[in-house]
């Protein structure tokens, strides 16, 4: 893995995703961001993130859609996925696990501080 690892975020919650962006950014430079699946696919096709911040539940394209399309088993099997989420849906991180996801947090419980220590925890 690189020494800056690239950071994406994937979270349709604006002032969320806008508070990730700030904490990680003050330890990284490369952090991009996308507010749904869709659009994350994008933006991971140009960044090459290392770790990614991966919210289950938005529009256009979910997370699970995204986790489905993205492949990470298959075709980014360097990508460390952190499935992000408000939710007790246990069937849908299980799921995610199943894609790829390697660590589940809940969104109320991520502090700044557990944040960066994931990203160096997997980079």
């Amino acid at each position: 893995m690189k020494n800056k690892p690239t950071v994406l975020i994937i979270e349709d919650d604006v002032a969320l995703n806008e508070a990730y962006v700030t904490i990680l950014k003050t330890a990284y430079e490369n952090v991009f961001t996308a507010f749904n699946g869709e659009e994350a696919l994008q933006v991971a096709e140009q960044h090459n993130p290392d770790v990614i911040f991966l919210d289950l539940r938005m529009p256009v394209m979910d997370g699970i859609g995204f986790l489905e399309s993205y492949q990470p088993k298959e075709k980014h099997p360097d990508v460390h996925i952190v499935v992000f989420s408000n939710y007790d849906m246990q069937a849908e991180v299980d799921k995610a696990y199943d894609l790829g996801a390697e660590r589940y947090v809940l969104k109320a419980l991520a502090t700044p501080s557990s944040l960066l220590k994931i990203v160096n925890d997997l980079s």
